[in-house]
C-alpha cells in the first residue's frame, strides 16, 4: 500500500545531482543576479518585491506583504521602514481597523519601481530563454506542483 511518498532505489551519491540541490542552486543564482541588478537602484530583493506587490495591490498590510514576499513579519517591518525612510512608500500612522497599517507607493516609489522593473524583467527573460519554449509551460506547472506538494 502506498502512502504517497516515493523512494529512489538508487539515490545519487553526489548531492549536486539531487533535485532540491538544483532548485536551490537556480534560486541562489536568481537571487544573486537580482541583488546585483537592484543595487544600482538602491533596492534589495525584498524591497523590490514589496514595491511590486504594492503597485499591484495598494494598501496591503505588513502581514500580507510578508506572505507575498516570503519573509517574516519582523523582516517586513524592517523593509517597510527602509522604504518609508527613502520616501518610496507611505503608511497610515493609525489603523482604521485592527493593527494593520496599509502601505501605498509614493510618486518616487512608482518611479524607482519602474526603473528597477526593467532590470528584473531582463533577468527573468534570461531564465525564460534558457528553457526551450515547448517545455516552458510544463516546467512552470511542475514548479507549482512541487511548491504545493511541500505546502508552499
Amino acid at each position: 500500500m502506498s502512502d504517497g511518498t516515493t523512494t529512489d532505489p538508487t539515490p545519487p551519491t553526489d548531492v549536486t545531482e539531487r533535485l532540491g540541490y538544483r532548485l536551490k542552486r537556480a534560486a541562489a543564482a536568481l537571487r544573486g543576479a537580482m541583488d546585483r541588478a537592484l543595487r544600482a537602484y538602491g533596492l534589495t530583493v525584498p524591497q523590490y518585491a514589496c514595491l511590486e506587490l504594492l503597485d499591484q495591490q495598494p494598501g496591503l498590510s505588513n502581514a500580507e506583504l510578508a506572505r507575498g514576499t516570503f519573509v517574516t513579519r519582523q523582516s517586513m517591518n524592517v523593509v517597510l521602514r527602509g522604504l518609508q525612510e527613502d520616501g518610496l512608500i507611505v503608511r497610515a500612522t493609525t489603523a482604521d481597523h485592527g493593527r494593520a497599517l496599509p502601505a501605498h507607493l509614493t510618486e518616487e516609489g512608482h518611479r524607482r519601481l519602474a526603473a528597477a522593473r526593467a532590470a528584473v524583467y531582463a533577468i527573468d527573460g534570461q531564465l525564460t530563454d534558457a528553457v526551450p519554449p515547448k517545455r516552458l509551460a510544463t516546467l512552470l506547472a511542475d514548479l507549482d506542483r512541487m511548491a504545493e506538494t511541500l505546502g508552499g
